[in-house]
């Protein structure tokens, strides 16, 4: 599975769970973000494993070569950021920040399908690797 793969899923997941109100399934989406940017388990990374495959660290990239300034990886940063900002508009502010997870929603699912994620690019020009 690549990560092109898994951001498709991930954003359609999150696009039916807003508009059918499913509260559960959006916290085990942030819960799944949140421990995947910790331990760096990442679905894609693992189902490439299972299926004897190397997990490609340069996918998503655009063959630009980005000049890493810390081992801190931004595939890992991506899913932090997503599970801290679902958690901020979700948990902490829902009546203020309704618009948020709507838009990551449709962002992740068009990263998903063109296979360019703004937010990874600009971390990876941001210095991490």
């Amino acid at each position: 599975m690549s990560n092109r793969v898994y951001r498709l899923l991930f954003g359609v997941t999150l696009l039916l769970s807003l508009y059918f109100d499913l509260y559960s399934v959006l916290y085990a989406l942030i819960g799944l973000s949140l421990f995947e940017g910790i331990t760096n388990l990442r679905v894609p990374c693992v189902v490439s494993r299972v299926r004897n495959r190397e997990c490609n660290p340069f996918e998503g990239s655009l063959g630009i070569a980005f000049k890493a300034h810390t081992r801190f990886e931004a595939e890992r940063g991506l899913r932090i950021l997503v599970a801290a900002f679902m958690g901020l508009s979700l948990i902490i502010m829902p009546d203020t920040l309704w618009f948020f997870p709507w838009f990551m929603g449709f962002a992740i699912t068009g990263a998903g399908i063109s296979g360019v994620c703004p937010m990874f690019l600009a971390l990876k020009w941001a210095g991490l690797r």
